[in-house]
């Protein structure tokens, strides 16, 4: 009986590993853009003119970019809770012997949305650090034969 619990569970228990997976690259992105907030940040008092508005403009896009990454931070972290309650309850249900379906398929579901949620802030957050590295056409001098 035990055995055929662990064999159902190791579904979640991968969704588990995926969802550590996307936290760990979302951890490391963080990190990058916090240090490049710091950088700005130092900047901020030291520009002025157009220099200064180019700091402001990016830094802008860095709290953007934070915002998404924390809500996708959350969002795996809850989605993650709801998967470990999902495994809980599949053990829980074995031992009270009693089916617990619908709570089991309610956690599993709604873990599967959290994920979902956050892949679409990640979405979001790695839109926008595209959309402030793309270069300006000025600099690709396009008018210009090479």
């Amino acid at each position: 009986m035990i055995g055929e619990i662990i064999q159902v569970a190791l579904a979640p228990v991968f969704l588990l590993v995926a969802i550590g997976s996307m936290l760990n690259l979302l951890t490391i992105r963080l990190g990058r853009v916090v240090d490049r907030s710091r950088i700005l940040q130092e900047r901020h008092g030291e520009t002025d003119g157009m220099e200064h508005d180019m700091v402001v403009s990016e830094i802008r896009n860095i709290a953007k970019r934070i915002d998404c990454t924390n809500r996708a931070i959350l969002l795996l972290v809850l989605s993650g809770l709801a998967t470990g309650l999902t495994v809980v309850l599949l053990f829980v249900s074995s031992f009270i012997e009693q089916s617990l379906e619908e709570a089991l398929a309610g956690t599993f579901i709604v873990s599967i949305g959290l994920m979902m949620t956050a892949l679409i802030y990640f979405l979001r957050e790695t839109r926008e650090a595209s959309a402030s590295l793309r270069i300006p056409e000025t600099y690709l001098e396009l008018d210009r034969k090479l």
